[in-house]
């Protein structure tokens, strides 16, 4: 079977993706969704003096506002009614299976099928209202503390924000769920990485525009194209990286006919926990120097000053902190996402068992050894990737979109995609192999 869609895959060209029309409807239908959200980005709020924010952005954007920023592709620094972006959904979406490990009535629910997965995405969904409710009340509220930043400060305001927010964030969840079931890829995963991928050009220019006043070295900048290019070798070679467990079911009699015995795989990935973890280091780690921004510092005390600035963006405390919480949250997140016991229930369930591994408890204590020497390998690719860009950037002042994190989103979301249509181009050949079949064979029978 494996050998047969390898053949197919490598069959495939121009003249299938031109008969591949449900896969162009598809395509249309994303690039579509995805102007829509871009001019979203573009709609400010109402009530909000966008020069005095745009002057207020600037000494944050070194902030977590500078990460929230890359996220909704610049609607932050324009503060327009997708500010907010789809974190809140991200963030409900983590909490949810964060629960399902904890509270057995949705652990019970993960495991009825589509039904119970219905019911997990719904609270999403609630969750989502909620979060997305509270961070827009807490932005209309630090709105109106800024000088000049509001028009008319007020409860109208704060109301207006809040509906203008939420529901941005609400109608971006319900595109990401459009896309991916009438478009092509996971929608979430491709609004983050269209936000990063609109920004990119900025970056490249302003690199380019820093080499051409002298601020950077021409070999500063070639040094930051190969290492972009490395890492993005790097990422993609771990991403497909997978450690396969041989799977073998035993014969088996279905009424008067024996079966033979079957082998397979299962595949356990190199970084199973993907960008979360970066993402989650990253917003805790600029959450200190975000307050600190917003408020009066000869107020704090000495220590807190001090601490602050050493967790300042490219300071080596906050490298070391940086790296620790990567590896940290790699692991947190793996045992989250991915639990060796119902996996060995499974296959204990199926008949399959792995040579040499007695099923049930044994299987699950081996797939979990398994898992967590492949784990501490996936931290250190997750701790390199985003480590290196980041000394980089603090020692030339390079654009943050070309930091490890973003990269990290933009090459993992890319192969997702492009395996997504692949595996649409194959199913078209593979049907297409099926009518040539039935045609020659009905003409054998005449």
């Amino acid at each position: 079977m494996a050998s047969a869609a390898e053949q197919l895959a490598s069959n495939l060209n121009f003249s299938t993706f031109a008969k591949a029309e449900d896969l162009k409807k598809r395509l249309w239908f994303t690039l579509g969704a995805l102007l829509v959200y871009r001019l979203g980005t573009y709609i400010p709020l109402p009530g909000l003096n966008a020069d005095a924010f745009a002057r207020a952005f600037q000494g944050q954007s070194g902030g977590i506002l500078g990460l929230f920023n890359m996220f909704s592709g610049g609607a932050v620094e324009r503060m327009a009614i997708f500010a907010l972006g789809i974190m809140p959904y991200i963030s409900a979406s983590i909490i949810v299976q964060l629960m399902t490990s904890v509270v057995p009535a949705l652990e019970q629910l993960k495991k009825e099928g589509e039904q119970g997965r219905k019911i997990i995405n719904q609270y999403t969904r609630y969750g989502t209202v909620l979060l997305g409710a509270l961070q827009a009340y807490g932005i209309a509220v630090g709105l109106e503390g800024g000088e000049g930043l509001v028009l008319d400060p007020g409860w109208f305001f704060r109301i207006s924000t809040v509906i203008s927010l939420l529901g941005g964030t609400m109608f971006l969840m319900w595109l990401g769920e459009q896309i991916t079931s009438r478009g092509i890829g996971n929608g979430i995963s491709l609004i983050i990485f269209a936000g990063i991928v609109a920004h990119l050009p900025t970056a490249l220019a302003g690199t380019l525009e820093l080499g051409r006043t002298g601020a950077l070295s021409f070999g500063v900048i070639a040094a930051v194209v190969v290492m972009a290019v490395a890492v993005i070798a790097l990422i993609v070679f771990v991403e497909r990286a997978q450690r396969r467990l041989l799977i073998q079911y035993p014969k088996r009699q279905v009424g008067n006919r024996m079966f033979q015995g079957d082998t397979s795989h299962l595949p356990l990935k190199l970084n199973t926990s993907g960008v979360i973890p970066a993402i989650f280091a990253s917003s805790l780690l600029l959450l200190p120097a975000t307050l600190a921004g917003f408020s009066n510092t000869t107020e704090l005390p000495g220590w807190a000053t001090t601490i602050i600035a050493a967790l300042g963006h490219g300071q080596p405390l906050y490298m070391v902190m940086y790296a620790a919480m990567i590896a940290f949250f790699a692991f947190f997140y793996t045992a989250i996402v991915f639990n060796p016991k119902d996996t060995a229930d499974n296959l204990k369930k199926h008949g399959g068992f792995i040579p040499g591994i007695r099923p049930g408890e044994r299987t699950a204590e081996y797939i979990d050894y398994v898992l967590t020497r492949i784990t501490v390998l996936g931290a250190i690719y997750l701790v390199f990737v985003c480590i290196l860009p980041e000394i980089l950037i603090a020692q030339t002042g390079v654009p943050f979109y070309l930091g490890g994190t973003s990269l990290l989103i933009v090459v993992s979301v890319t192969l997702d995609t492009v395996a997504q249509i692949q595996g649409h181009l194959i199913a078209q050949q593979y049907e297409g192999l099926i009518k040539k079949s039935k045609l020659r064979g009905g003409k054998r029978g005449r």
